[in-house]
């Protein structure tokens, strides 16, 4: 995050864009080679160029995000607004410091990862990483390894499952996909609040992904039964859940 490399990248992205600026400009992992008044100071260049209208954080610790939000305040440097985050039912590690901080400094938090690179699913079983797998997001490409640590543990199969009987045993006739179930704890029970301006970040690999993901944000809150499920889940996994920061 050297000035030269954050104009290089930026300029290369709106030449690409075919546009003068764009709405949200990220910082998307701290650069510890490189002092963060440097950084920012370039940042606050760039946007007094008029080329990005936001600054955005994403996989900073929160103290990080304090030391962002105060020295930019100080130096009247522009503030960030937006930090881009992993969370889902079952990666909670954001709720205990992160939120807190984020309100405090007034920013929005938009969650990645909401259904756990695709576990949350419920397609996959454990035993899966053992034999030949289609391609996708924990196999076959060159972040499959880095999903497969994050994400692929037993604990997390044993968690899904709990999740799963639950919806069984409370809707019984007709059951929610995993897939819905674990958007709608999202929307409905999760630390996000619209009011803030925090949003979900959905992704697909087809249309018909999209239409079902989208779909599943239009659906009510979860019975309490299962998001008593959801909870004892997350207790199951707490102990290994991935790092928010780098």
């Amino acid at each position: 995050l050297k000035p030269d490399s954050l104009r290089t990248q930026l300029e290369t992205s709106l030449e690409r864009l075919q546009c003068a600026r764009v709405d949200l400009f990220y910082l998307h992992a701290p650069d510890h080679d490189t002092p963060v008044e440097e950084t920012l100071r370039a940042c606050h260049q760039l946007h007094q160029e008029g080329k990005f209208v936001e600054l955005g954080l994403s996989n900073y610790a929160a103290w990080e995000v304090a030391e962002i939000c105060t020295l930019c305040k100080s130096s009247g440097w522009i503030l960030p607004t937006v930090y881009q985050g992993m969370y889902n039912a079952t990666t909670r590690q954001v709720e205990t410091e992160l939120f807190p901080c984020l309100r405090h400094f007034g920013l929005r938090f938009y969650a990645y990862n909401p259904l756990a690179g695709g576990l949350l699913t419920g397609k996959y079983k454990y035993e899966d990483k053992d034999g030949k797998q289609p391609i996708g997001r924990f196999f076959g490409n060159t972040w499959a390894e880095t999903y497969r640590n994050r994400f692929w543990k037993e604990h997390h199969f044993e968690a899904i499952a709990l999740v799963e009987k639950a919806l069984q045993a409370v809707y019984s006739r007709s059951v929610p996909s995993m897939t819905s179930a674990a958007l709608r704890w999202m929307y409905h029970h999760s630390g996000l609040q619209g009011a803030h301006g925090d949003a979900v970040i959905l992704g697909m690999s087809s249309l018909e992904q999209l239409a079902q993901n989208l779909a599943a944000t239009e659906e009510g809150p979860l019975e309490p039964a299962v998001v008593q499920a959801f909870e004892r889940a997350w207790h199951l996994v707490a102990h290994e859940c991935p790092n928010y920061f780098r």
